[in-house]
């Protein structure tokens, strides 16, 4: 077999003829008429379009990330009884508002708990009652028998001195000290009763405060038959049907705050450390807004995901009826800015894969070449490689040029 042998300047001539042919395709599929180039060359047709001097523009630095829609509040409503449910209230994406009844648990034990328990308060609270009247009644007594005590020192003192002025008796003076000796006797046992009916007092009240707080816990927990909502928001998901067995933990309902959102965009790593807490973001969800959304970073999540090798990064939005968790989302974050080429979006031509702009020379001619875009800036496009400041493109009614024409301004 003949080897082939290759020459570089055949090469060369090669590259030069494919770029001709790719520009002549481009001149031909944008003539408005399908005039070819070698015409349109030889007698130039004037075409009547604006031209914009190539200048670089000052153009934010940005980067986009893609995310999710949450809500900054999300619970799980867990059940504090044990019980089958009897009602279920409400469904999934159902709107409540706080308190609001999600289901109902039943409650005929914690019925019956609570009137054993009231029982048991009421007789506390009369057992209470009694020691109090009886500690009353010690009171009195002690009371009694201290004015007995009195009177009995009273008259043992005068005997004592009758006797000793031989005015009264021996048997008098004895009669008068024996008193005196069983008036203190009543009165210490007065006392030691007093102390021992205060004691069973402070017992009885003790069991009156015992009492009510069982009386207590068994309210709260026929109360925790009655699932509510915790706060006003939107019932994202339903654990639970009629008849299901709940039990302490057992998960009920979820339920999101849904006048509070924001958007949880993943970053890449390379990107993280251009974002910081309190920036600005562009924020679309085109399922909730046609227009952007103005977003403000709240928090950045430290530690990477280590199979995405991105940072999460939380992203307040303005309240809206229309976003919904899970809704996807793109934020767009700025950080800097930087002078670069562009030209307006209607001045690009597009023919398959190429790309290119009409180049307007010093003699007023069209020249279609190709470049290479970057970003799209709003309504412009960045210009990698393909064009030089103070060049002059034509940048609208493109479709009516072809290389070779002239433009007149």
């Amino acid at each position: 077999m003949d080897s082939v042998e290759f020459h570089p300047f055949r090469g060369k001539w090669a590259a030069q003829i494919l770029v001709s042919l790719a520009l002549l395709s481009l001149a031909a599929c944008g003539g408005k008429h399908g005039v070819s180039p070698a015409t349109a060359n030889l007698t130039p047709t004037a075409v009547t379009a604006p031209v914009e001097t190539v200048a670089k523009q000052p153009f934010d630095l940005t980067f986009e990330a893609v995310g999710t829609v949450r809500s900054k509040t999300v619970s799980t409503v867990q059940s504090k009884a044990v019980g089958n449910v009897t009602a279920v209230h409400v469904v999934e994406g159902q709107t409540v508002e706080a308190s609001a009844p999600l289901a109902d648990i039943d409650d005929r034990e914690a019925q019956a708990m609570v009137a054993n328990t009231q029982a048991g308060l009421d007789a506390a609270r009369k057992a209470s009652q009694e020691a109090v009247q009886s500690a009353q009644a010690a009171q009195a007594a002690v009371a009694a028998s201290k004015a007995n005590l009195d009177l009995a020192n009273a008259t043992y003192e005068r005997f004592k001195g009758l006797y000793e002025q031989k005015v009264v008796s021996r048997q008098a003076y004895d009669e008068a000290e024996a008193k005196q000796k069983s008036a203190a006797a009543e009165l210490t046992r007065a006392q030691e009763s007093m102390n021992a009916v205060q004691s069973r007092t402070q017992e009885a009240a003790a069991r009156v405060q015992q009492a009510e707080a069982q009386v207590a816990n068994a309210q709260a927990a026929l109360s925790h038959t009655k699932v509510v909502a915790p706060y006003a928001g939107v019932v994202a998901r339903k654990f639970v049907d009629v008849g299901d067995l709940a039990s302490p933990g057992s998960a009920l309902f979820e339920l999101e705050d849904n006048k509070n959102y924001r958007i949880e965009a993943e970053v890449n790593e390379s990107q993280s450390g251009q974002v910081a807490i309190g920036d600005k973001a562009s924020v679309r969800i085109d399922a909730a807004s046609p227009e952007a959304l103005a977003g403000t970073v709240s928090e950045i999540v430290p530690a990477a995901n280590t199979s995405s090798r991105s940072f999460t990064v939380k992203v307040d939005v303005p309240n809206s009826t229309a976003l919904r968790s899970g809704q996807f989302g793109r934020v767009t974050f700025s950080h800097g800015t930087a002078s670069v080429i562009s030209v307006p979006a209607k001045a690009v031509v597009e023919r398959g894969q190429l790309i290119g702009v009409f180049v307007v020379d010093g003699e007023g001619i069209a020249r279609l070449r190709l470049i290479k875009t970057g970003k799209t800036l709003g309504e412009r496009v960045e210009v990698l490689s393909g064009l030089n400041e103070g060049e002059r493109v034509v940048v609208d009614n493109v479709a009516n040029v072809v290389d070779g024409c002239r433009i007149a301004a």
